[in-house]
């Protein structure tokens, strides 16, 4: 979101957010485990007028993890809070979430290496361990750091368009957009030097969504039989062939829906 605060293609220099950050204790510096401080010059106060709310990730013990209950000050922080407001979590921010029971009943996602914990924490929740991120309307959660800003470009889009987002991904210098439901992380995503890559596969496919494309003629592209092919697919993207499409016609139906006249 800091990004965003650029000035936009088309926007004229009016600024996409104001972002605030705030703390549930009085403005000051707060120390990050990183060993370096932030200046936090809003109280829980802040809160009270916020459209969007992102819950940061954090690493600290205490009832929130361990118990999965709130702190009195959390709690009233939270309290502040309008109906109706944009709830965001990154990474174990999702912890904060949970607890306040914004996530009750809902699917939600967290670290694929807290999901466990979170998931015996939080029974009432739907947690998925294996997506970047889940956009459940008013509720979003992401999993790691990075997939936060998968999400938060997400959101960007959500509110600002396609166009706004592509060009604040290529300031930051981050993948435009990867989809939610893409693999928090793949087993071996670089693959072994003697193994063929299915690039050129992907690159073919790219050139003809708009045409009916098999398996076995994504196979051809790189001589491997389709069981090889499905494999080492799935290795190097972390989804079947068949997702990898549907998700990527879905990207290009978007793009031309925001970019033209095409409905």
């Amino acid at each position: 979101f800091g990004r965003s605060l650029e000035p936009a293609p088309g926007n004229k220099g009016a600024k996409l957010y104001e972002v605030v950050t705030c703390s549930v204790r009085p403005p000051g510096p707060v120390r990050t485990d990183s060993d370096y401080a932030i200046l936090v010059e809003h109280g829980p106060e802040a809160l009270a007028t916020a459209d969007t709310v992102v819950i940061p990730a954090s690493y600290e013990l205490g009832p929130v993890f361990e118990e999965g209950r709130l702190t009195d000050e959390l709690a009233a922080a939270l309290a502040l809070i309008r109906p109706g407001t944009r709830m965001v979590s990154i990474c174990t921010g999702s912890y904060v979430l949970a607890a306040a029971g914004y996530l009750d009943g809902r699917p939600a996602t967290t670290h694929w290496s807290s999901a466990d914990h979170f998931q015996r924490l939080f029974p009432q929740v739907r947690v998925d361990p294996d997506v970047l991120f889940i956009d459940d309307g008013d509720v979003l959660t992401s999993a790691g750091v990075a997939a936060g800003i998968d999400l938060c470009l997400h959101l960007v889009r959500r509110d600002h368009g396609a166009a706004v987002a592509n060009e604040i991904a290529r300031r930051t210098v981050v993948p435009p957009h990867r989809d939610g439901g893409q693999a928090q992380y793949i087993h071996r995503p670089v693959p072994e030097p003697q193994f063929a890559t299915t690039t050129a596969a992907r690159a073919w496919a790219l050139g003809r969504l708009d045409r009916p494309i098999q398996l076995r003629d994504m196979a051809r592209q790189e001589s491997m039989s389709v069981r090889t092919f499905t494999r080492r697919f799935r290795e190097e993207v972390g989804a079947s062939p068949g997702q990898w499409l549907t998700q990527q016609r879905v990207e290009r139906a978007r793009h031309l829906l925001e970019t033209s006249d095409l409905s």
